[in-house]
């Protein structure tokens, strides 16, 4: 896969594997067999493999041994997040630590009335952040994102687990989703959006990333400059085996066209991916057709 298309990668035998450790033998022995399972991919994805091995030795400049055992921790590092997901979404979380930088951010964006928007990016436990402001900051959260994921796997998530816990706004042709957007917003709600990935035929934005052109999708800097709401880049990255560490950025209040607002959170998203390699989880050329 050269460029992402929208939809998650996996099996429904995969996710019942998954779910089927986890229950018998507990989030530990499943983490126990994901290194198994993990060394099976990072064996056999060729594809992912090759990106993530060539995003690491080009964009960050790592050689070509430690970019190897880098990918290896990458692979199953992403299947942890994928169980600790599951913890989540099945009440089994208090085993779980986590660290906040600038939570007041958020609050204070709750105080000041106006909703917020949240960008952030395929880097870290994106979900387990929003799982996590929910019972720290607010309730509210909607998920801006492309309802494209293989509907097998996800109904059978929604059985078992009891499916997302956040509101999801899904990206429609009819532009239906900015009028539930601003809805959000004006009952004071969070609304959460990825800034990363783009699929093939959407407008995007060209800029320097890692000292190299990479395309950006326009849409969430252009949503985040529309709304007379503050923005803020948050983060939630694995450190250790049951911790998190959360972040978030000062909000920008002032208004900004799409294209401030993309180099900003390019800025940080260099910083966070230069800090936390092992957490990039975008298994495709990420500068293909760039300048």
């Amino acid at each position: 896969m050269s460029r992402w298309d929208g939809k998650s990668r996996g099996s429904v035998l995969g996710y019942k594997i998954f779910l089927f450790s986890f229950r018998i033998l507990g989030l530990k022995g499943a983490y126990l067999i994901l290194w198994f399972v993990t060394y099976y991919y990072f064996l056999f994805a060729a594809e992912p493999r090759r990106h993530i091995m060539a995003f690491y030795q080009k964009a960050l400049g790592f050689e070509r041994g430690f970019a190897k055992k880098l990918t290896r921790k990458n692979f199953y590092v992403f299947g942890q997040t994928l169980l600790d997901r599951t913890a989540f979404l099945l009440g089994k979380d208090k085993q779980f630590t986590h660290s906040f930088s600038n939570e007041e951010v958020l609050k204070g964006m709750v105080a000041d009335g106006k909703g917020g928007i949240l960008i952030s990016a395929h880097l870290g436990n994106w979900e387990t952040a929003g799982n996590l402001l929910k019972h720290r900051v607010t309730s509210n959260i909607n998920v801006v994102m492309i309802d494209a994921e293989v509907q097998k796997i996800k109904q059978y998530l929604d059985s078992t687990t009891g499916g997302s816990r956040f509101n999801i706004i899904p990206i429609r042709e009819d532009m239906s989703h900015a009028v539930k957007i601003y809805q959000a917003l004006k009952k004071n709600e969070f609304v959460a959006i990825h800034g990363d990935r783009f699929v093939e035929g959407s407008k995007t934005i060209e800029l320097d990333f890692l000292g190299r052109k990479a395309h950006f999708p326009y849409g969430p800097f252009v949503v985040a400059s529309k709304y007379n709401s503050p923005v803020t880049f948050v983060f939630a990255v694995k450190e250790g085996k049951f911790h998190y560490a959360l972040s978030a950025t000062v909000p920008i209040k002032d208004k900004c066209t799409p294209e401030e607002i993309a180099s900003k959170y390019v800025g940080e998203l260099e910083r966070m991916v230069k800090k936390h390699p092992e957490q990039w989880f975008n298994y495709f050329d990420y500068y293909q057709h760039a300048g």
